[in-house]
């Protein structure tokens, strides 16, 4: 991993990153995160991954308590936006990075699928449709995706913070 900073004039862009691209994205915030559990004094290690168009970076312990509050999902969330300001910062491109601390997102994931449930328990009591809370664009992304899985329809609606995603029946 070279320490050279790449600079560029150009805004940000939102374009499809190649996997040399996304590797060292995952490179970048490998050393990133290195730094701040450093500074934390939290022992963990590091595992890097390139899936779906995205880079996976993510931190496990032998120990999950070695790991503190880190795995919290609003913490998780935090440092994945801080992660990928860096990132960012480096690269000049736009970042997609996902950010696992100690399991969190497969946790988080069954925690989404529990809510795709109660809200099929919904319709199938009568309802026409089911809104779920407001969420990440990656959380509703989960959300389509296992929506889809139960043979369901999903949509996001709202902006920004408060969009969310509504589950009907074909």
């Amino acid at each position: 991993m070279s320490t050279t900073e790449t600079s560029s004039s150009a805004p940000l862009e939102d374009r499809s990153a190649t996997v040399e691209q996304l590797e060292e994205e995952g490179d970048i915030a490998a050393d990133f995160l290195e730094g701040l559990l450093d500074i934390a004094d939290v022992d963990g290690d590091l595992a890097l991954d390139v899936r779906n168009g995205r880079a996976y970076v993510s931190v496990e312990a032998p120990d999950a308590g070695a790991l503190g509050g880190l795995a919290d999902p609003d913490t998780v969330q935090a440092v994945q936006e801080v992660t990928r300001l860096a990132v960012q910062n480096r690269t000049g491109r736009f970042s997609r990075l996902i950010l696992d601390i100690g399991g969190s997102r497969d946790a988080r994931q069954q925690e989404l699928a529990h809510l795709v449930d109660r809200a099929i328990e919904r319709l199938d009591a009568g309802a026409s449709q089911a809104s779920l809370p407001a969420m990440s664009s990656y959380e509703r992304k989960l959300i389509h995706d296992i929506v889809a899985d139960r043979g369901l329809v999903s949509e996001s609606y709202g902006e920004g913070s408060d969009r969310h995603t509504v589950i009907r029946r074909p």
